[in-house]
């Protein structure tokens, strides 16, 4: 039977100690950083509800529109003033809620649009939601960019936009297409993007229908398309095609591929420093 070295019990006594010492400084500094974590949302919640001013508005605002709920409204960056947001679209409330007013909110001193910058932020937010399997996507083998946009089958921009597509995907740019009726649910633009999406092949069944060409469909889930539309609300179009960056900025209207191409490397560059 082997023997142990003299000393050497002891020695793995040590580590074994040691060992159940770092697991127990382990546990407890997750539990600090846990409690920590919860302390800070509990003051946060605390600090929104111990401003009964705020509390009165958000009541006041939610009761009189049906779309905007209590945490859409919170404290802006003016004293008096909350914002009130919902997507995009921003809006400012005097702290009596009496006075609402829309418009940008432009910080003179640093020259930054705030009101931009929250709907920038709320758009890059929305669009990230949008997996690419409930897009309809354009990508080159090597992507250097992606671009969501919002297109309506029946509009002469984005078909011009879509007649140039292989352009865009020569300059490494991917297209994820979101369909957006602009007419609404009861139009045949509708219609037509509900037989784009249920086609087997919807990028082919999209540029046929761009070209008023027919192609084969079927019965299918064609929900997404009222998906996509409540997504184009949120971020708060004005037409199409609307074009959104990968940093949420939206450009409103058709851009060239050469023009979007200088955009996005601009947009990068400014990123980067």
């Amino acid at each position: 039977m082997q023997q142990n070295a003299p000393g050497e019990g002891l020695f793995v006594t040590l580590a074994a100690l040691s060992l159940e010492l770092r697991l127990l400084i382990t546990r407890f500094l997750q539990l600090s950083l846990s409690t920590v974590v919860a302390l800070a949302l509990s003051v946060s919640a605390f600090a929104a509800d111990a401003d009964p001013q705020l509390e009165a508005v958000r009541t006041k605002v939610s009761s009189m529109f049906q779309a905007i709920e209590p945490e859409h409204v919170n404290p802006s960056p003016i004293d008096g003033w909350y914002t009130v947001q919902k997507g995009s679209i921003i809006a400012y409330i005097s702290a009596d809620g009496r006075y609402l007013l829309q418009g940008d909110l432009i910080d003179l001193d640093q020259q930054v649009n705030l009101s931009e910058q929250s709907r920038t932020d709320a758009r890059r937010e929305l669009v990230s939601t949008l997996s690419d399997d409930d897009a309809i996507l354009f990508s080159p083998a090597e992507p250097r960019h992606s671009v969501t946009i919002f297109t309506d089958i029946d509009c002469s921009y984005c078909r011009k936009l879509h007649n140039q597509i292989d352009e865009y995907l020569d300059r490494g740019i991917a297209v994820r297409y979101v369909l957006y009726p602009r007419n609404g649910p009861a139009s045949r633009s509708w219609t037509k993007s509900e037989e784009v999406w249920c086609a087997a092949d919807r990028n082919r069944a999209l540029t046929a229908a761009k070209l008023d060409r027919k192609f084969e469909t079927t019965k299918c889930d064609a929900s997404m398309i009222g998906e996509h539309y409540k997504l184009g609300q949120g971020v708060g179009l004005s037409g199409t095609p609307a074009i959104v960056l990968e940093d949420g900025t939206l450009i409103g209207g058709y851009l060239p591929p050469a023009a979007l191409d200088a955009r996005l490397e601009q947009t990068n560059a400014h990123a980067a420093n």
